[in-house]
Protein backbone atom coordinates (compact mmCIF):
# COMPACT_ATOMS: atom_id res chain seq x y z
CA UNK A 1 0.00 0.00 0.00
CA UNK A 2 0.99 3.89 -0.83
CA UNK A 3 -0.10 7.12 0.73
CA UNK A 4 -2.79 8.66 -1.45
CA UNK A 5 -2.23 12.09 -2.33
CA UNK A 6 -5.06 14.58 -1.92
CA UNK A 7 -7.60 14.75 -4.37
CA UNK A 8 -8.84 18.11 -3.11
CA UNK A 9 -11.46 18.54 -5.79
CA UNK A 10 -13.14 15.30 -4.63
CA UNK A 11 -13.24 16.13 -1.12
CA UNK A 12 -14.87 18.83 -1.99
CA UNK A 13 -17.39 17.62 -3.63
CA UNK A 14 -17.76 14.26 -1.11
CA UNK A 15 -18.41 17.21 1.49
CA UNK A 16 -21.28 19.33 -0.59
CA UNK A 17 -22.73 15.69 -1.13
CA UNK A 18 -22.76 15.04 2.49
CA UNK A 19 -24.04 18.73 3.70
CA UNK A 20 -27.02 18.23 1.83
CA UNK A 21 -28.27 15.06 3.69
CA UNK A 22 -27.93 16.54 6.61
CA UNK A 23 -30.90 18.70 8.12
CA UNK A 24 -30.44 21.30 11.13
CA UNK A 25 -32.98 19.57 13.04
CA UNK A 26 -30.27 16.21 12.73
CA UNK A 27 -27.48 18.76 14.33
CA UNK A 28 -30.56 20.37 16.93
CA UNK A 29 -30.68 23.61 14.97
CA UNK A 30 -34.19 25.09 13.77
CA UNK A 31 -35.35 25.26 10.83
CA UNK A 32 -34.49 28.72 10.08
CA UNK A 33 -37.76 29.15 6.99
CA UNK A 34 -37.30 28.19 3.44
CA UNK A 35 -33.88 27.16 2.59
CA UNK A 36 -32.78 26.98 -1.35
CA UNK A 37 -30.93 24.46 -0.77
CA UNK A 38 -31.22 21.17 1.12
CA UNK A 39 -29.53 20.28 3.69
CA UNK A 40 -27.47 22.64 6.10
CA UNK A 41 -25.51 25.62 5.10
CA UNK A 42 -22.02 26.13 4.89
CA UNK A 43 -22.26 28.35 7.80
CA UNK A 44 -23.91 25.97 9.87
CA UNK A 45 -21.28 23.49 9.19
CA UNK A 46 -18.13 25.51 10.08
CA UNK A 47 -19.75 26.83 13.29
CA UNK A 48 -20.41 23.17 14.65
CA UNK A 49 -17.48 22.45 13.68
CA UNK A 50 -15.24 24.82 15.09
CA UNK A 51 -13.67 26.47 11.83
CA UNK A 52 -14.05 29.34 10.09
CA UNK A 53 -16.65 30.05 7.39
CA UNK A 54 -13.83 31.34 5.21
CA UNK A 55 -12.29 28.00 5.64
CA UNK A 56 -14.45 25.64 5.30
CA UNK A 57 -15.97 27.13 1.79
CA UNK A 58 -12.38 27.04 0.62
CA UNK A 59 -12.43 23.33 1.40
CA UNK A 60 -15.75 22.38 -0.24
CA UNK A 61 -14.26 24.49 -3.13
CA UNK A 62 -10.88 22.55 -3.31
CA UNK A 63 -8.73 25.04 -2.23
CA UNK A 64 -7.73 24.34 1.21
CA UNK A 65 -4.21 23.11 1.95
CA UNK A 66 -2.77 21.35 4.77
CA UNK A 67 -6.24 20.32 5.95
CA UNK A 68 -5.33 19.24 10.00
CA UNK A 69 -6.75 15.79 11.12
CA UNK A 70 -8.39 17.55 14.08
CA UNK A 71 -10.83 19.62 11.15
CA UNK A 72 -11.21 16.85 9.34
CA UNK A 73 -12.54 15.09 12.27
CA UNK A 74 -14.93 17.26 12.90
CA UNK A 75 -16.29 17.72 9.85
CA UNK A 76 -16.50 13.98 9.53
CA UNK A 77 -18.99 14.67 13.33
CA UNK A 78 -20.60 17.56 12.00
CA UNK A 79 -22.03 15.94 8.77
CA UNK A 80 -22.52 12.59 10.51
CA UNK A 81 -19.84 10.07 8.73
CA UNK A 82 -20.43 6.73 9.45
CA UNK A 83 -17.11 4.14 9.00
CA UNK A 84 -16.88 4.21 5.79
CA UNK A 85 -18.00 7.54 4.71
CA UNK A 86 -14.84 8.88 7.82
CA UNK A 87 -12.72 6.50 5.57
CA UNK A 88 -13.72 7.79 1.89
CA UNK A 89 -12.72 11.07 3.38
CA UNK A 90 -9.59 10.66 4.98
CA UNK A 91 -8.25 8.61 1.67
CA UNK A 92 -9.36 12.04 -0.40
CA UNK A 93 -7.79 13.91 2.23
CA UNK A 94 -4.25 12.10 1.74
CA UNK A 95 -4.49 10.49 5.30
CA UNK A 96 -5.05 6.74 4.50
CA UNK A 97 -2.89 4.26 2.28
CA UNK A 98 -3.64 3.85 -1.12
CA UNK A 99 -3.25 0.78 -3.40
CA UNK A 100 -0.45 0.08 -5.09
CA UNK A 101 -1.26 -0.39 -8.64
CA UNK A 102 -0.79 -3.91 -10.12
CA UNK A 103 -1.18 -6.86 -12.40
CA UNK A 104 -4.83 -8.63 -11.52
CA UNK A 105 -4.12 -11.38 -8.76
CA UNK A 106 -2.79 -14.67 -8.50
CA UNK A 107 -4.98 -17.64 -8.53
CA UNK A 108 -3.06 -20.12 -5.82
CA UNK A 109 -3.89 -23.49 -5.37
CA UNK A 110 -5.58 -23.13 -2.22
CA UNK A 111 -8.16 -20.53 -3.65
CA UNK A 112 -9.18 -23.51 -6.64
CA UNK A 113 -9.69 -26.03 -3.44
CA UNK A 114 -12.18 -23.85 -1.57
CA UNK A 115 -13.91 -23.30 -5.08
CA UNK A 116 -14.14 -27.06 -5.56
CA UNK A 117 -15.13 -27.62 -1.90
CA UNK A 118 -17.99 -25.30 -2.04
CA UNK A 119 -19.76 -27.06 -5.14
CA UNK A 120 -22.96 -27.06 -5.58
CA UNK A 121 -22.97 -23.65 -4.35
CA UNK A 122 -21.74 -21.00 -6.35
CA UNK A 123 -18.59 -19.34 -5.68
CA UNK A 124 -16.02 -17.33 -7.38
CA UNK A 125 -12.22 -15.44 -6.93
CA UNK A 126 -13.16 -11.91 -7.23
CA UNK A 127 -10.45 -8.59 -7.55
CA UNK A 128 -10.60 -5.48 -5.57
CA UNK A 129 -12.56 -4.26 -8.87
CA UNK A 130 -15.09 -6.89 -9.10
CA UNK A 131 -12.79 -9.01 -12.16
CA UNK A 132 -14.01 -12.55 -11.74
CA UNK A 133 -10.51 -14.49 -11.64
CA UNK A 134 -11.99 -18.59 -11.90
CA UNK A 135 -15.15 -19.28 -10.45
CA UNK A 136 -16.86 -23.24 -9.72
CA UNK A 137 -19.07 -24.72 -12.09
CA UNK A 138 -22.32 -23.59 -10.44
CA UNK A 139 -21.06 -20.15 -10.54
CA UNK A 140 -20.36 -20.15 -14.20
CA UNK A 141 -22.99 -21.52 -15.56
CA UNK A 142 -25.89 -19.81 -12.95
CA UNK A 143 -26.62 -16.75 -15.39
CA UNK A 144 -25.12 -17.50 -18.59
CA UNK A 145 -22.02 -19.50 -19.66
CA UNK A 146 -19.19 -16.90 -18.06
CA UNK A 147 -16.23 -18.38 -19.98
CA UNK A 148 -17.61 -17.25 -23.35
CA UNK A 149 -17.45 -13.82 -22.35
CA UNK A 150 -13.65 -12.20 -23.50
CA UNK A 151 -11.81 -11.43 -20.76
CA UNK A 152 -12.66 -7.87 -20.29
CA UNK A 153 -15.84 -8.61 -19.90
CA UNK A 154 -15.59 -10.79 -17.07
CA UNK A 155 -16.49 -8.42 -14.36
CA UNK A 156 -19.26 -8.51 -12.13
CA UNK A 157 -19.85 -4.72 -12.36
CA UNK A 158 -19.63 -4.62 -15.91
CA UNK A 159 -21.88 -7.61 -16.49
CA UNK A 160 -24.54 -6.49 -14.13
CA UNK A 161 -25.45 -3.05 -15.86
CA UNK A 162 -24.42 -3.86 -19.53
CA UNK A 163 -25.33 -7.79 -20.07
CA UNK A 164 -29.23 -8.69 -20.70
CA UNK A 165 -29.43 -11.75 -19.23
CA UNK A 166 -27.16 -11.04 -15.94
CA UNK A 167 -29.02 -7.58 -15.49
CA UNK A 168 -32.28 -9.74 -16.19
CA UNK A 169 -31.55 -12.63 -13.38
CA UNK A 170 -32.00 -9.90 -10.74
CA UNK A 171 -34.75 -9.59 -8.88
CA UNK A 172 -33.95 -6.18 -6.63
CA UNK A 173 -32.35 -4.72 -9.75
CA UNK A 174 -32.08 -0.94 -8.19
CA UNK A 175 -30.61 -2.42 -4.95
CA UNK A 176 -27.95 -4.27 -6.27
CA UNK A 177 -27.09 -2.12 -9.02
CA UNK A 178 -27.03 0.79 -6.34
CA UNK A 179 -24.87 -1.04 -3.76
CA UNK A 180 -22.20 -2.17 -6.68
CA UNK A 181 -21.64 1.18 -7.55
CA UNK A 182 -21.39 2.49 -3.82
CA UNK A 183 -18.90 -0.23 -3.09
CA UNK A 184 -16.94 0.64 -6.43
CA UNK A 185 -17.45 5.01 -5.27
CA UNK A 186 -16.06 3.87 -1.68
CA UNK A 187 -12.98 2.35 -2.71
CA UNK A 188 -12.34 4.36 -5.63
CA UNK A 189 -9.91 7.16 -4.36
CA UNK A 190 -7.92 3.96 -2.96
CA UNK A 191 -7.39 3.43 -7.20
CA UNK A 192 -7.29 6.55 -8.74
CA UNK A 193 -3.43 6.21 -9.77
CA UNK A 194 -4.75 2.31 -10.91
CA UNK A 195 -5.48 1.70 -14.78
CA UNK A 196 -7.59 -1.36 -14.33
CA UNK A 197 -10.30 1.04 -12.15
CA UNK A 198 -9.95 3.74 -14.62
CA UNK A 199 -10.63 1.76 -17.33
CA UNK A 200 -13.52 -0.13 -16.11
CA UNK A 201 -14.90 3.04 -14.42
CA UNK A 202 -14.79 5.03 -17.92
CA UNK A 203 -16.07 1.81 -19.51
CA UNK A 204 -19.18 1.41 -17.60
CA UNK A 205 -20.01 5.73 -17.35
CA UNK A 206 -19.67 5.82 -21.11
CA UNK A 207 -21.94 2.49 -21.66
CA UNK A 208 -24.51 2.72 -19.08
CA UNK A 209 -26.45 5.64 -18.35
CA UNK A 210 -28.02 4.10 -15.02
CA UNK A 211 -24.17 3.40 -13.96
CA UNK A 212 -23.98 7.04 -14.39
CA UNK A 213 -27.02 8.02 -12.42
CA UNK A 214 -25.68 5.70 -9.71
CA UNK A 215 -22.69 6.86 -9.32
CA UNK A 216 -23.61 10.89 -8.98
CA UNK A 217 -25.54 10.17 -6.06
CA UNK A 218 -22.70 9.45 -3.91
CA UNK A 219 -23.70 7.06 -2.19
CA UNK A 220 -21.08 4.29 0.10
CA UNK A 221 -21.28 0.95 1.04
CA UNK A 222 -19.07 -1.28 2.79
CA UNK A 223 -18.73 -5.37 2.46
CA UNK A 224 -21.47 -6.85 4.06
CA UNK A 225 -23.56 -10.13 4.04
CA UNK A 226 -26.45 -9.46 1.70
CA UNK A 227 -29.68 -11.69 0.93
CA UNK A 228 -29.78 -11.28 -2.84
CA UNK A 229 -32.88 -12.97 -5.09
CA UNK A 230 -32.23 -14.14 -8.49
CA UNK A 231 -33.81 -15.84 -11.35
CA UNK A 232 -31.62 -17.94 -12.84
CA UNK A 233 -32.28 -19.21 -16.61
CA UNK A 234 -31.31 -23.37 -15.25
CA UNK A 235 -32.25 -23.24 -12.02
CA UNK A 236 -35.21 -21.25 -11.75
CA UNK A 237 -35.72 -17.99 -8.59
CA UNK A 238 -32.54 -18.45 -5.97
CA UNK A 239 -32.62 -16.89 -2.41
CA UNK A 240 -29.14 -16.73 -1.33
CA UNK A 241 -26.82 -15.36 1.40
CA UNK A 242 -24.43 -13.52 -0.35
CA UNK A 243 -20.80 -13.00 1.59
CA UNK A 244 -17.34 -12.02 1.00
CA UNK A 245 -14.67 -14.91 2.04
CA UNK A 246 -11.96 -12.28 2.18
CA UNK A 247 -8.27 -13.51 0.94
CA UNK A 248 -6.70 -10.58 1.28
CA UNK A 249 -9.18 -7.67 3.07
CA UNK A 250 -6.75 -4.95 2.43
CA UNK A 251 -6.05 -5.33 -1.58
CA UNK A 252 -9.54 -6.52 -1.81
CA UNK A 253 -9.02 -9.83 -2.95
CA UNK A 254 -11.52 -12.41 -2.24
CA UNK A 255 -14.08 -15.60 -2.64
CA UNK A 256 -17.63 -14.43 -3.22
CA UNK A 257 -20.17 -17.41 -2.76
CA UNK A 258 -23.68 -17.91 -2.21
CA UNK A 259 -25.12 -19.91 0.19
CA UNK A 260 -29.06 -21.14 0.18
CA UNK A 261 -30.99 -19.00 2.40
CA UNK A 262 -34.24 -21.53 2.17
CA UNK A 263 -34.79 -25.67 1.28
CA UNK A 264 -35.66 -24.64 -2.28
CA UNK A 265 -32.60 -22.90 -3.07
CA UNK A 266 -30.57 -25.21 -1.48
CA UNK A 267 -32.13 -28.19 -4.13
CA UNK A 268 -32.37 -26.16 -7.23
CA UNK A 269 -28.27 -25.38 -6.72
CA UNK A 270 -28.03 -29.20 -6.36
CA UNK A 271 -30.07 -29.56 -9.54
CA UNK A 272 -27.90 -26.86 -11.46
CA UNK A 273 -24.51 -28.91 -10.53
CA UNK A 274 -26.06 -32.24 -11.47
CA UNK A 275 -26.64 -30.59 -15.03
CA UNK A 276 -23.95 -29.11 -16.03
CA UNK A 277 -21.40 -31.77 -14.28
CA UNK A 278 -19.60 -33.16 -17.37
CA UNK A 279 -17.83 -29.14 -16.98
CA UNK A 280 -14.47 -28.76 -15.19
CA UNK A 281 -15.36 -27.98 -11.43
CA UNK A 282 -13.81 -25.02 -11.53
CA UNK A 283 -12.31 -22.39 -14.49
CA UNK A 284 -10.06 -19.23 -14.65
CA UNK A 285 -9.00 -16.24 -16.82
CA UNK A 286 -6.41 -16.89 -19.35
CA UNK A 287 -4.41 -13.92 -17.66
CA UNK A 288 -5.16 -15.26 -13.76
CA UNK A 289 -1.32 -15.17 -13.51
CA UNK A 290 -1.14 -18.69 -12.04
CA UNK A 291 1.58 -20.95 -14.21
CA UNK A 292 -0.46 -23.59 -15.69
CA UNK A 293 1.87 -26.42 -14.24
CA UNK A 294 0.71 -26.00 -10.56
CA UNK A 295 -3.38 -26.18 -11.09
CA UNK A 296 -4.77 -29.15 -13.25
CA UNK A 297 -8.89 -27.97 -13.98
CA UNK A 298 -10.96 -29.89 -12.14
Amino acid sequence: MTTTTPDRAALGAFLRARRARVTPADVGLPGGGRRRTPGLRREEVAQLAGVGVTWYTWLEQGRARNVSDQVLESVARVLRLEAPERRHLMVLAGRAPGATPGPPMDLRPEHVAVLEKLLPYPAAVQTDCYDLVASNRTYRFLFTDLDAYPTEDRNCAWLMFTDPQWRGSLLCEDDVLREITARLRARQPEYRQDPRWRALLNRLREASPDFDRYWETYELEGDQPRLRRYRSPRAGRLEVQFQSLWLDRGRGERIIVMTPADDATAQRLERLDALVGAAPRWTSRDDAGTPAARLTLG
